[in-house]
């Protein structure tokens, strides 16, 4: 598959491990990511330069389909692995089968956990764990008006 997919987080930390023991802080975000657009390339380079490595979790199509419903994702996980490795600010990728990367976040323990601002913080899944180990947790505005959602809805109104 993708040389930037990990096939489990086990394998993601042994991975890492060389380059967080000289002292690379990790950031990690995660999410469904269907239909790639401005506000998630902007997302991402913003949590990118918030260390030295960006991990994303990618939610699986199972999870994304209990999450948006019936109708997603749009792009398969392979699609939506394939673009999201193609951008310079992701490092690596790991799929999660859950509704959260709560159990992934515990595993990989980032420096720096980042979700979208329109996240409540004490909604952020992993946020207690982050905070406890002295990492920081972090929300970055996204782009008024641009969404999957938005798109859907702008391509179903063609």
């Amino acid at each position: 598959m993708l040389a930037k997919l990990a096939a489990d987080p086990a394998a993601l930390v042994a991975t890492l491990a060389a380059r967080r023991a000289a002292g690379a802080r990790l950031v990690f975000t995660n999410g469904c990511f269907d239909l790639l657009h401005p506000g998630h390339v902007r997302y991402l380079a913003a949590a990118r330069a918030l260390g030295d490595l960006l991990v994303v979790g990618l939610n699986s199509d199972a999870s994304v389909r209990r999450l948006k419903g019936p109708g997603r994702p749009i792009l398969r996980l392979g699609e939506r692995a394939e673009v999201l490795a193609a951008l310079a600010a992701v490092d690596h990728l790991v799929v999660f089968e859950e509704d959260t990367p709560h159990a992934l976040i515990a595993t990989l323990g980032p420096d720096v956990l980042v979700k979208g601002a329109d996240w409540a913080p004490d909604a952020i899944a992993g946020r207690d764990e982050v905070l406890a180990r002295g990492g920081a947790v972090e929300r970055i505005d996204l782009v008024p008006g641009v969404s999957t959602s938005e798109l859907i809805r702008r391509i179903r109104a063609l």
